[in-house]
């Protein structure tokens, strides 16, 4: 099975190396030297690591045959494909890989149908789940343990404890005026001290 597993950024430096925005929680694994990763497009590819870093918090890294910026900025955008055992599963047993994922049932604590999981989308903060409702629309949810509390592979259902909102709008928690005014006048103020510093 093939999981996307990282997509190059900008080129680094003059010396052929890419910003890599990480897709895995296995980095080492899927992304060190001596990997080789299919690619989309796959005219690019397949593209083996020969070097890889971190700097700045971003990983870089370095494919061989990539020597130069112009070379590198032409691989930007690119996706970076592994092939992974459909039957693996992570080490840390709380982590899964994104087809894991996929199609499960998401259910409140009490068993009430939310949806079902059809994308996840990894952002730099934190993964968002992408759910179907039964009526058609889609609801985003945050994949952080204080929101989605159980992953059962077995029943093929996430168990969730949305906050108010983030399911259904109507109890959503709205800041009174007042209070954005207050927020405000603070930061104008502050804004004036600094003026005269």
């Amino acid at each position: 099975m093939q999981l996307v597993v990282a997509r190059i950024g900008r080129a680094h430096g003059i010396k052929g190396e890419v910003t890599v925005e990480v897709r895995t929680d296995e980095p080492e694994l899927r992304l060190g030297p001596g990997a080789v990763l299919a690619t989309d497009p796959a005219s690019v590819g397949p593209l083996t690591v020969e070097t890889g870093r971190v700097h700045s918090g971003r990983l870089l890294l370095r494919f061989a045959g990539v020597k130069d910026r112009t070379a590198a900025e032409a691989l930007r955008n690119t996706l970076l494909i592994a092939e992974v055992d459909p039957a693996a599963t992570p080490e840390d047993p709380e982590e899964f890989y994104d087809h894991q994922l996929m199609d499960l049932d998401v259910v409140l604590a009490d068993g009430t149908e939310i949806g079902r999981i059809t994308e996840i989308t990894h952002l730099p903060s934190q993964d968002l789940f992408i759910v179907k409702r039964p009526d058609g629309s889609e609801v985003m949810i945050p994949f952080v343990e204080e929101i989605v509390t159980e992953i059962d592979l077995e029943e093929q259902r996430a168990v969730i404890t949305p906050p108010p909102g983030l399911i259904d709008d109507s109890q959503a928690v709205v800041a009174s005026s007042r209070d954005e005014g207050e927020d405000e006048g603070k930061g104008q103020d502050q804004d004036e001290e600094d003026d005269g510093a």
